[in-house]
C-alpha cells in the first residue's frame, strides 16, 4: 500500500512539473556496472589529456570514467525520453521530456538519486529583442566607435592597430616577441555561439592555418556553430585575431575548439550542465585554456534561481564543474558578470569557483568599469581574481569583422585567457594553478586587493620573472681556489646571464662575466666560474641576473662561498676571447709585485690602445679592455711586466 501511494505522489509532483518544465538532470548514485576502467584510460581520454596528467601527476580517478551506459539504457528505455548530454564528473544525465510517467518510472531506478527539473522547453530559433537585451545587459554590449582609440608606439613582432592598448596593459608584446602567441597550445571556447566565424575576415589566419579544430553545439546537439549568436565569435576575436596593422588577437597562433552552451532564448540551469559537458569534453581532448564569458544567477523560472550565499564557490552546477576541470589539470578563465550597477553587483557563477582565474574589467587606462561585478565570494575568496580590457575593448564587429569597441567583462575573460595560454606556453613546466598565481602576484595590486579589480592587472613581464625564478636552482662549490656555480636556469635567444661578485671588504657588486644565450626558451645548465687567487680569506657573495634583450632584466638569487687560504704560488696571463665580441679579458695572477702595461696596435702598427696598473703580491686580477670603439680587423695585444714583454698576440675582432 506505502508503494502505491509513493507512486501516486511521484505521479503528481511530476504531473505539476510536466506543467511547468520539460528538462531535467538525472543524478546518479554510482558506476557500477562500467564498461571502462581506470586501468585503460585511452578508452576515454585522448594521449594528449592523458600526457597532461602524467606531466602534472594528476591520477586518473572515477571521476574520469564515463557515466555508465547501462544507466542510459534504461533512462532511454522508459520511452518519451530524450538524452541531452551526461556529465560525468557529476555522474548525471540531462534529459527531455513532458511524460510524467517516464519521469516517475526513472525515480523509481535503484541507481537513480534524483530527478530535477531544471528547463522549459523552448522552440524559437532566435532570441526576441528582449532576450537580445538580457543577454547583451548580462555579458556585454555593443558600443560603437566613439572617439579617440587607445594609440600605441610600440614597435613589436605583431602591428596590433587598434588592439595595442589591451595587449600593452598586460605587457603581452613581450611575450610575442619572444615567440610566445599561442603555438601548440589548445584552447576551449563557451558561448552563446559564433556567428560567421568561417567567413568573417577577422579569422582569416586561424581558418587557413586549421587552428578551429572541431566544433559542438551543446543545445542543438549538432557541429555547426556558425549561424548562432555573435557573442562567442567577439570573445575569440580578442585572442585570435591577426588582421595586421588593424586587429591582433591575445593569442593568435592558438588552436581552439568552440563550443556553444548557451541558449540566449532562455536562462536556465540546463545551460550551466551543457557547460560542464562542454568542459568533459575539452578535458578528454587535452585541451589547456578554457574561456567562458557566461554566467548565471536569476532564471527565467525564479525559484531557481541563486542567492549571493549560493556564490560560495561549491553549489551551482557549473562551479562544482569548473572545480572539477581545474583540478583535472585545465586552466578555467572565467567572467566576473556584469552587475556592477545593478541591485545583485555581485559576481555570479562559475567565477566563484575556487580554482578558476575570474576576471574582472577595465579600461586601457586601468580604470574600472562601473559594470564590473563586485566580489568577494560568498565564502571570502578574493573575487575577481584580475582584470583586463573589458570596457572599449576591441572585438570584431558582427558585419565586417574590422574592430570596434565593447563593454562587457565578457570581453576582459578572453583577453586574459590569451595572455594566460601565452604565458603557459612559455612555462609547461608548471601547472595551471601555477600560472594563476603567476599572474595573480604579478598584478598592479596584489599586495591591497580589492573588491572590484581583485589582485589587479597583471603584466606578464613580472609573471616572466616569477616563473623563471620558481623554476631557478644554483649550486656553489670551491676548489683550488675556483668557485664555480652551477646554474640550472630556463633561458632562450635574446637573453644574457650576468654574473656579479662583491669581496668581503667591498660595498657593492661587479660584473665579472656575462653569458650570451642562445637556442629555444629552456631549462639549461650554466657553469661560472672565478678565479680567487689572492684574495683574502673569507667570504665572498655572488649573484646573477637574467636580462632580456634590453627589455627587462631581473635577479635571480645570490649565494655565499667560503675563500680559503690561497696563497699565489706562481705567475700567469691568460688573454681572451679571440675572436673578441664586446671586450678584451687579460687575467693576471702575480706572484710578486709588477707594474703592467697593455698595449694595443692595429695592423698598421699604429698604437690604438695602452693601460698601466700597479699589481700587488700574491694578487689575481682580471682587467676589461672595450674593443667596441675600435674598428673590425686584427690586432696585436703585448702585456709588459716591469718593461719587459711577456704577451704578444694577434687577436681577431
Amino acid at each position: 500500500m506505502l508503494k502505491i501511494f509513493f507512486s501516486i505522489l511521484l505521479m503528481t509532483f511530476f504531473s505539476s512539473a510536466h506543467a511547468q518544465q520539460t528538462r531535467f538532470i538525472v543524478r546518479l548514485k554510482d558506476k557500477a556496472f562500467n564498461a571502462y576502467s581506470i586501468s585503460n584510460p585511452s578508452a576515454y581520454l585522448s594521449q594528449r589529456a592523458i600526457d597532461r596528467r602524467n606531466r602534472y601527476n594528476i591520477s586518473i580517478d572515477s571521476l574520469d570514467l564515463p557515466v555508465t551506459g547501462r544507466y542510459i539504457d534504461s533512462i532511454l528505455n522508459v520511452g518519451n525520453v530524450t538524452v541531452l548530454n551526461t556529465s560525468k564528473w557529476l555522474n548525471q544525465v540531462a534529459i527531455k521530456t513532458s511524460d510524467a510517467v517516464a519521469l516517475a518510472k526513472i525515480n523509481s531506478f535503484p541507481f537513480v538519486l534524483s530527478v530535477t527539473a531544471i528547463a522549459s522547453l523552448t522552440t524559437a530559433d532566435n532570441p526576441t529583442e528582449n532576450d537580445k537585451f538580457k543577454v547583451e545587459k548580462s555579458e556585454g554590449k555593443l558600443t560603437g566607435i566613439n572617439g579617440p582609440a587607445p594609440t600605441s608606439s610600440l614597435t613589436n613582432i605583431y602591428n596590433y592597430g587598434l588592439s595595442a592598448g589591451q595587449v600593452g596593459i598586460h605587457n603581452n608584446q613581450f611575450l610575442h616577441n619572444l615567440g610566445f602567441s599561442g603555438q601548440g597550445m589548445q584552447l576551449a571556447m563557451m558561448d552563446a555561439g559564433y556567428f560567421h566565424y568561417l567567413s568573417l575576415p577577422t579569422f582569416d589566419s586561424i581558418r587557413l592555418n586549421n587552428q578551429i579544430l572541431n566544433t559542438w553545439d551543446f543545445v542543438a546537439n549538432e557541429a555547426s556553430v556558425d549561424e548562432d549568436y555573435m557573442h562567442g565569435m567577439q570573445c575569440l576575436s580578442t585572442i585570435a585575431a591577426n588582421m595586421p596593422g588593424t586587429f591582433v588577437g591575445q593569442a593568435p597562433k592558438a588552436s581552439f575548439y568552440l563550443y556553444r552552451t548557451e541558449d540566449v532564448n532562455s536562462e536556465y540551469p540546463i545551460e550551466e550542465q551543457n557547460w560542464a559537458a562542454a568542459a568533459e569534453r575539452a578535458d578528454s581532448l587535452g585541451v589547456d585554456v578554457t574561456s567562458t564569458s557566461l554566467g548565471y544567477f536569476s532564471f527565467d523560472d525564479p525559484s531557481l534561481n541563486y542567492t549571493y550565499n549560493d556564490m560560495d564557490g561549491n553549489t551551482s552546477i557549473s562551479a562544482k564543474a569548473a572545480d572539477i576541470a581545474a583540478k583535472k589539470g585545465m586552466l578555467c578563465v572565467v567572467a566576473a558578470g556584469n552587475e556592477g550597477t545593478n541591485s545583485w553587483h555581485y559576481l555570479i557563477t562559475p567565477s566563484d569557483a575556487d580554482s578558476v582565474l575570474s576576471v574582472g574589467a577595465v579600461n586601457v587606462n586601468g580604470d574600472v568599469a562601473s559594470f564590473s561585478s563586485y566580489g568577494p565570494s560568498s565564502d571570502g575568496q578574493v573575487k575577481p581574481g584580475v582584470a583586463a580590457v573589458g570596457w572599449l575593448a576591441v572585438v570584431a564587429n558582427t558585419s565586417t569583422g574590422a574592430p570596434q569597441f565593447g563593454n562587457g567583462t565578457s570581453f576582459a575573460c578572453p583577453n586574459m585567457a590569451g595572455v594566460a595560454t601565452c604565458l603557459w606556453q612559455a612555462f609547461p613546466e608548471v601547472n595551471n594553478m601555477a600560472i594563476i598565481d603567476a599572474l595573480q602576484k604579478s598584478a598592479s595590486k596584489y599586495t591591497v586587493p580589492d573588491d572590484r579589480v581583485g589582485y589587479g592587472i597583471p603584466d606578464v613581464k613580472k609573471a616572466f620573472a616569477l616563473l623563471v625564478k620558481k623554476l631557478y636552482s644554483q649550486n656553489a662549490t670551491i676548489n683550488n681556489c675556483e668557485a664555480s656555480i652551477r646554474l640550472n636556469v630556463k633561458t632562450g635567444k635574446f637573453m644574457s646571464i650576468i654574473a656579479e661578485r662583491r669581496l668581503q671588504n667591498e660595498t657593492a657588486y661587479s660584473k665579472i662575466d656575462s653569458l650570451p644565450q642562445a637556442g629555444n626558451f629552456s631549462l639549461n645548465t650554466i657553469t661560472v666560474t672565478n678565479n680567487l687567487q689572492g684574495q683574502a680569506e673569507g667570504t665572498v657573495w655572488y649573484r646573477f641576473k637574467l636580462a632580456v634583450d634590453a627589455d627587462t632584466s631581473f635577479y635571480l638569487d645570490s649565494v655565499a662561498v667560503t675563500v680559503p687560504p690561497c696563497n699565489i704560488t706562481g705567475n700567469s696571463i691568460v688573454v681572451g676571447p679571440n675572436p673578441v665580441a664586446t671586450e678584451l679579458s687579460i687575467k693576471v695572477t702575480q706572484q710578486n709585485a709588477a707594474n703592467l702595461r697593455f698595449v694595443i696596435h692595429n695592423s698598421a702598427g699604429q698604437k690604438v690602445y695602452a693601460q698601466s696598473a700597479a699589481q700587488p703580491a700574491n694578487t689575481y686580477r682580471e682587467y676589461k679592455i672595450p674593443f667596441n670603439r675600435l674598428s673590425r680587423g686584427i690586432y696585436f695585444v703585448s702585456v709588459y711586466e716591469n718593461d719587459n714583454k711577456i704577451v704578444s698576440k694577434k687577436i681577431l675582432y
